[in-house]
């Protein structure tokens, strides 16, 4: 029974989760969670504090040590919005791996969203087709609109609790002007998605994090318990939270049951975003869940493990759906992709004996397939180097930044450059990886080679694959001919004797 553990270092709180996949579901086996405020000099001035970044290291060293005695054997480090802005994240990423031995991954705010999403779904029983989901941490605001399980829509918005208490409330309790002035700026950004929010029509609001928990255990104090459900706050709850809460002075605001002491210190600004939230998208009210990022890390890591898992299954299509769109945006022949996709496929399976890749891989080179053409949207010349670029930097939901590198660098090699460790896609690479890269790219320029003439020539192809050599026989798809099939894999001969040590024949039947 393998055990997982996901590191969410967020602008206001570090959290870790320790769980262990057993019978398909995650079972929780430790949890841990210390505000740092890391995000809070670089909402102010662009850098992480040395003293944020010390209190961070030294919370890090502890769940390192937690994670050594639980026995995991698999971590994930995520970063979010602080990390993302500041301009001295390479200092503390430096810090954090000589420490820990941790590379720390950070997320944009999509992917953030995504993860979010998955931790949600993978854990629980959604009654309600339409939910938008709200996750108001210190630096950003992520909000998905969710339908059937899947996601639909999603935006980054900084609203964060932190970040919105720096940059707005200098006084406490806050002025009336510096109210107005948060109010305007939350509307402002709230608009970006006001309109998708109302045509959803949402059944359901689920809101994470720590600034929802404290709204939902105010209200549930204020209204009495029998007057609503359990981690449940109205629109009209929460506008007169957020006045109440905006009168009282730091020291007060500590004593109201639900804050606490460190939430008291941003709880101002995160209540003003929810009010103005619910207020603009016409919402009744949101129901709180602890479920979050960690959860969503959890049930990335366990799908990667046994695709046979729900959270597998929900990965699969989101990652589907992400490349649809992306085809679609960069206005790539679907049908010629695909054809390629399904040769490259073909050839992963029937020369397993000869690349000898790692199992993902067969997916990282399907992405590839369907994507390599993306770099003719910027320019024809230079596509391929083009098409590494959108592919390692565009948001491609459901893979990690270093899998968006493995599936640039696959597309990348299919002209008349070859991989070399020196080469810029390389270099973010292990030797191991650039290894699998290149007999990974060497199986897409056949596949490509197989659909040379985008006419689907080919009928049917057969390999075989003994004494050294390997052998393939191009079956043409009627009266069709398929030279000019045949003469693109003769043209990649010496190359592919290069790449995996065999002879290439291949013959028209």
């Amino acid at each position: 029974m393998p055990m997982f553990a996901a590191i969410d270092i967020g602008s206001n709180s570090v959290r870790l989760k320790i769980a262990r996949l057993q019978a398909g579901r995650l079972k929780e086996i430790r949890e841990d969670r210390e505000v740092t405020r890391l995000g809070e000099g670089v909402f102010n001035n662009g850098l992480l504090s040395p003293e944020a970044m010390t209190h961070t290291v030294q919370v890090l060293r502890r769940f390192n040590r937690a994670i050594q005695e639980c026995g995991a054997e698999s971590v994930r480090v995520v970063a979010t919005s602080a990390l993302r802005d500041a301009r001295n994240s390479r200092i503390f990423l430096e810090w954090v791996r000589s420490t820990t031995g941790w590379t720390i991954e950070i997320v944009s705010g999509l992917e953030e969203a995504r993860l979010i999403h998955l931790g949600i779904v993978s854990a629980s029983r959604l009654r309600e087709r339409s939910i938008l989901l709200v996750d108001l941490g210190g630096g950003s605001c992520e909000l998905t609109l969710s339908r059937d399980g899947q996601l639909r829509d999603s935006v980054s918005l900084p609203l964060g609790a932190v970040r919105l208490t720096g940059e707005f409330l200098k006084h406490d309790p806050p002025r009336k002007s510096e109210l107005k002035r948060l109010r305007e700026f939350v509307t402002r950004e709230i608009l970006r998605i006001q309109n998708r929010v109302k045509l959803a029509r949402v059944g359901a609001v689920i809101a994470t994090s720590g600034t929802a928990a404290a709204l939902a255990g105010i209200a549930e104090h204020l209204a009495g318990p029998k007057k609503r459900p359990a981690n449940y706050a109205t629109r009209a709850m929460v506008r007169r939270i957020a006045k109440q809460i905006a009168r009282l002075t730091l020291e007060q605001r500590q004593k109201v049951p639900g804050i606490g002491p460190r939430r008291a210190e941003i709880i101002c600004a995160g209540a003003v975003a929810y009010a103005e939230l619910l207020e603009r998208c016409h919402l009744p009210g949101f129901r709180y869940s602890p479920l979050g990022l960690r959860d969503g890390i959890l049930a990335q890591m366990a799908a990667d493990y046994d695709r046979s898992t729900r959270s597998g299954r929900a990965i699969e299509s989101e990652r589907w759906e992400s490349i649809k769109r992306a085809v679609d945006h960069y206005h790539v022949d679907l049908s010629h992709a695909l054809h390629v996709r399904d040769s490259a496929l073909f050839l992963f399976s029937s020369l397993k004996s000869v690349h000898q890749l790692p199992v993902e891989y067969r997916e990282w080179l399907s992405a590839a397939a369907m994507l390599f053409e993306v770099g003719d949207y910027v320019n024809r010349n230079g596509h391929h180097r083009h098409s590494y670029y959108i592919i390692a930097n565009s948001e491609i939901l459901g893979y990690t930044t270093q899998q968006r590198r493995i599936i640039g660098s696959i597309a990348r090699y299919l002209g008349k450059s070859r991989p070399a460790p020196g080469d810029g896609p390389m270099n973010s690479l292990s030797p191991e990886e650039q290894e699998n890269v290149t007999k990974a790219s060497m199986l897409l320029r056949i596949a490509r080679a197989l659909n040379m003439g985008r006419s689907q020539s080919v009928g049917k192809v057969t390999v075989s694959a003994r004494s050294g050599k390997v052998a393939m026989i191009l079956i043409p798809r009627g009266k069709a001919s398929v030279d000019l099939e045949v003469w693109s894999i003769e043209n990649i001969r010496d190359y592919f004797r290069e790449v995996f040590g065999r002879e290439l024949s291949v013959a028209a039947a």
